[in-house]
């Protein structure tokens, strides 16, 4: 079981069972959603709970997806898919989890569209887009 919450304590969530191994996005909505890049890993929706939903407000940030953060304090904490039957997953930020989360970081994406003022040198995969 793994156990995170945001900034504030307004939302909580668990996720039962081991935690898949989490990418890091680079492109331009998710460093402006973070103020930095994101790190989330991709949980089964059967496998998440949040309690404090009504405190989670949702922005589709595009046709595709819909980003949930917290409304009291505004910390960044689900990705999730519009297509729920293709896809049957919501991303959790890992810096949200309490820690030990026993995961690493498997990828870089779209690494093509980072900041300019890092570097990724931790010799991970890179994917541009």
């Amino acid at each position: 079981m793994h156990k995170g919450s945001c900034l504030c304590g307004a939302v909580t969530f668990e996720v039962d069972g081991d935690l898949p191994p989490p990418d890091a996005c680079h492109c331009t909505k998710c460093r402006r959603w973070n103020g930095h890049f994101a790190v989330g890993s991709d949980v089964p929706r059967s496998r998440l709970t949040i309690r404090g939903g009504e405190n989670v407000t949702w922005y589709q940030s595009s046709e595709k997806v819909r980003r949930g953060f917290c409304s009291t304090c505004g910390s960044s904490l689900f990705f999730d898919p519009i297509d729920r039957v293709r896809h049957d997953w919501t991303g959790v930020s890992m810096g949200a989890f309490e820690r030990p989360t026993g995961t690493k970081i498997a990828i870089h994406i779209f690494v093509a569209d980072k900041g300019d003022y890092y570097e990724i040198t931790d010799g991970l995969p890179q994917n541009p887009q």
